[in-house]
């Protein structure tokens, strides 16, 4: 079992940054695939971006690629997703999401969710 919590979601201008944290329990966590995905309203869940267990291998969505970079901490057991340059359209409850398995963007591939953390970005 892994469980996920996020953190430092808010509201910023146009152009700022904000820095989430997704923290698990759980002694297994370096041994899971991480990723981050995020849903506005009304809009389906639509991924952002992935990182192996290992923290060797990343991928962005092209809406996110040069502003968001992803990072873990095994040590810490903590995911964090860095977003730059944000735009009204980054608007979004951001999910982490946790699988054992290769990468994918389906997020009904991914077995452990978080609550989400909402990221507010204002014109």
């Amino acid at each position: 079992q892994l469980q996920l919590v996020e953190s430092g979601g808010g509201l910023v201008q146009a152009g700022g940054s904000l820095r989430l944290s997704c923290a698990a329990s759980g002694r297994t966590f370096s041994t899971y695939n991480m990723a981050w995905f995020r849903q506005a309203p009304g809009e389906e869940r639509e991924f952002v971006t992935y990182i192996s267990w290992s923290g060797s291998r990343t991928t962005y969505a092209d809406s996110v690629k040069g502003r968001f970079t992803i990072s873990r901490d095994n040590a810490e057991n903590t995911v964090y997703l860095q977003m730059n340059s944000l735009k009204p359209e980054d608007t979004a409850v951001y999910y982490c999401a946790a699988r054992r398995g290769p990468w994918t963007l389906d997020s009904h591939d991914y077995d452990y969710w978080g609550q989400g953390t909402q990221v507010t970005v204002s014109s």
